[in-house]
């Protein structure tokens, strides 16, 4: 088995303060900042800034914050978890990434997807009656411009484009991944625009999505295309002790899923369901022995290549935060490298 790939993301969730109160946003982006420093230094493979534009998350615009990133590491991979590529001009997407390949010396991965939200879709102007269309439309375009210095192209969703050429071109080439959150519909799309496939396992068992992993090697053979890395997310916390990380990030956990749960209509976030997901799902919570043992068990069920663990869940603070990061890269990574070698 190749080496497993493991990484970090954050929506860049608004932090409480040391005194208890949320901070102002521009705060919580200076110490993402700091974050993806760190993971550098501990040598994390890779970072990805979710983008969302809601009063809980700072990130809306990520290929930003990751070019601040780029300027202070060396090595971590740079993307997004994910970028919303539906309501943004696939071309400019292109433009930023290709931007960012540059500067950090061919370190941009970006995820594409819809996102889990919807808030952009008024704000940039676009019907969610269009959702599939747009996301269709736009995941071909932005696919041609990182194969091609010339494109050719039309649809409904943007103006055409005839033998046009986009700036920066990429001077090496850049790792496209989809995020997918459990539609057989997306696992085919990424396979038919040969990109990678990056699964968003953020409830139940992960091994309820091997069906999808077995359907994107189908896909893969039926469509002639090769099989490339799958990767996974899910979010996950890590501290001294199993009880510590289950008490520590517990208020945090319910406060951001109460008020997403009151937006959306779901039933009301306990306890004992949060300590289920812990225990029998997709939450990687607990001491670095705890949540290496499920990584590796999910790896290896899945087979995947890379595993991303999204560990800022509500408004925890940086410094729990921090130690979390320092956990994951000094203890958790070479003990799941431990377990699958």
């Amino acid at each position: 088995m190749p080496p497993i790939s493991l990484g970090l993301d954050t929506f860049g969730d608004v932090s409480h303060g040391p005194d208890g109160a949320l901070q102002p946003m521009d705060v919580t982006l200076r110490e993402v900042l700091d974050q993806a420093t760190l993971a550098d230094d501990i040598g994390i493979d890779f970072i990805g800034l979710g983008e969302h534009h809601r009063p809980d998350f700072a990130i809306s615009a990520p290929e930003i914050v990751l070019a601040a990133i780029a300027g202070r590491t060396q090595r971590i991979k740079l993307g997004t978890a994910v970028t919303v590529l539906s309501t943004d001009d696939p071309v400019r997407v292109f433009q930023r990434f290709s931007t960012l390949h540059a500067l950090s010396n061919g370190r941009a991965e970006p995820i594409l997807g819809r996102g889990s939200f919807t808030e952009s879709y008024p704000l940039f102007g676009h019907d969610l009656n269009d959702y599939e269309q747009l996301f269709e439309e736009r995941l071909d375009l932005f696919a041609r411009l990182t194969r091609s210095q010339t494109v050719t192209w039309s649809g409904k969703t943007r103006s055409p484009l005839k033998n046009q050429q986009v700036f920066p071109n990429l001077g090496q080439p850049m790792t496209v991944w989809v995020g997918v959150g459990g539609s057989p519909e997306s696992v085919v799309r990424v396979v038919r625009q040969d990109l990678q496939l990056m699964l968003a396992i953020i409830g139940g068992d992960a091994a309820r999505f091997a069906p999808y992993i077995d359907l994107y090697h189908r896909a893969c053979d039926q469509l002639g295309n090769p099989v490339r890395p799958v990767g996974v997310h899910s979010p996950g916390f890590v501290a001294e002790t199993d009880e510590i990380a289950q008490e520590k990030l517990w208020p945090h956990y319910a406060d951001m899923f109460g008020r997403i749960g009151r937006e959306r209509g779901w039933p009301p976030v306990t306890k004992d369901r949060y300590l289920n997901e812990i225990q029998h799902g997709a939450l990687y919570v607990g001491s670095p022995e705890t949540v290496a043992r499920k990584i590796a068990k999910t790896v290896q069920t899945l087979g995947v290549q890379r595993f991303d663990m999204k560990y800022s869940t509500g408004p925890v603070p940086h410094a729990d935060l921090m130690q979390c990061i320092r956990l994951y890269g000094e203890k958790v990574i070479p003990m799941v490298r431990d377990m699958l070698a």
